[in-house]
């Protein structure tokens, strides 16, 4: 009997470590990105330069180019309670800006896997 609580306990801390776990960074593609910021209305960021957000960007981004001196003091603006979606061009730069935004305490990060050169790749509309 001891045997089988004692492996409860352990599965119930498994299982508990991998829900907190799904609270961090995600990785998703372009169908997954598209439904879930359709749903949510997160934060979403774009992290390429001004050029590359004003060519074309995901509708209702907000252009916060990753190498500006001042990137810290602006994703700090950002609510760090509510989810943040961030992409690039390719996904190189999202990458960087997802370990930023982690080391500044944002609880949820959904990254777009091959930033705007999948999503364009996989039929999704950009605003200019």
């Amino acid at each position: 009997m001891k045997k089988i609580f004692c492996l409860f306990i352990i599965t119930l801390f498994f299982v508990s470590c991998e829900t907190q776990q799904k609270k961090g960074p995600e990785l998703v593609s372009p169908k997954q990105f598209s439904e879930q910021i359709a749903k949510d209305k997160g934060q979403l960021i774009d992290v390429r330069t001004p050029k590359e957000f004003n060519a074309g960007h995901i509708e209702g981004a907000k252009n916060i180019h990753l190498y500006d001196k001042d990137f810290t003091e602006r994703i700090n603006k950002l609510d760090k309670d509510e989810t943040v979606y961030v992409y690039c061009k390719a996904g190189g730069r999202s990458a960087e800006a997802v370990e930023s935004l982690k080391l500044n305490g944002f609880k949820h990060v959904v990254e777009l896997d091959g930033g705007t050169d999948a999503w364009s790749e996989a039929g999704k509309p950009l605003k200019k």
